[in-house]
């Protein structure tokens, strides 16, 4: 059984990764059962651990900010990444005794789940990368080969594993807007041309991507809808300073 949360708690950017990681200790510690988030984010530009070694990273993250976007530091690794109102955060936090065996199968599995629901909703959706999109991953799904749509990466620990990202379901033009001056001030090479939206390819929706992956879900998995609890938000508020970036 897989519990599904939709709602986003309130707070910091950083309070929202916080709630991410806490959730996947738990389920890798059997305190809870395996879960997945899919809910509608803030305005952030999620900087990756490579990005804040950049000496660029104060000038990206001022870049951020200045656009009007939160910033947070990513549970996993990549580049910078942006989410916004327009698009879908996701995570499955999942047991697994021996992650580091299945991280490739993981990958597989969660592409072919967001592929599998874009082409729901007529988009003709493949797995791999764009050349020149940002945050260049081998799971991404693309729409024609063209334009990327939704990233994912991966986090690992003893005893579980965390598979997550963003679906662009609406205003594509805001990655853009965020990424130009944030890749420039990293000193990365992208095209802001690759980047996509579900409502570039067929006008859908937030809430029709909603409802697709939610039906792939369930023709997958048996699922049960939940809620966060007290213990996750409470532990999550100790840990969020951890995601926060360490610069003005």
């Amino acid at each position: 059984m897989m519990r599904l949360l939709r709602e986003r708690p309130p707070g910091s950017p950083a309070f929202d990764t916080a709630v991410s990681r806490v959730l996947l200790d738990r389920v890798a510690r059997a305190e809870i059962e395996e879960t997945f988030r899919l809910y509608r984010p803030v305005r952030i530009v999620a900087f990756g651990g490579q990005d804040a070694n950049e000496p660029g990273f104060p000038s990206a993250v001022a870049a951020a900010r200045a656009a009007g976007f939160g910033v947070v530091l990513r549970l996993a690794g990549g580049r910078a990444a942006v989410f916004h109102e327009g698009t879908l955060a996701f995570g499955r936090a999942i047991p697994d005794d021996d992650p580091t065996a299945r991280t490739t199968a993981r990958f597989d599995e969660m592409a072919g789940v967001m592929a599998s629901a874009l082409r729901r909703l007529g988009i003709d959706a493949r797995i791999g990368e764009v050349p020149g999109e940002y945050c260049p991953g081998d799971y991404s799904v693309n729409a024609r080969g063209a334009t990327k749509i939704v990233g994912i990466g991966q986090r690992l620990v003893r005893g579980g594993a965390h598979v997550g990202g963003v679906i662009v379901a609406e205003r594509s033009d805001l990655v853009r807007a965020a990424l130009i001056p944030v890749y420039d001030a990293l000193g990365l090479d992208w095209d802001p041309d690759t980047t996509g939206s579900t409502a570039d390819e067929t006008g859908a929706t937030w809430d029709d991507v909603e409802r697709a992956i939610v039906a792939e879900l369930v023709d997958r998995y048996e699922i049960v809808e939940g809620s966060l609890d007290g213990d996750t938000l409470a532990l999550a508020r100790d840990l969020a300073p951890r995601y926060a970036p360490p610069v003005p």
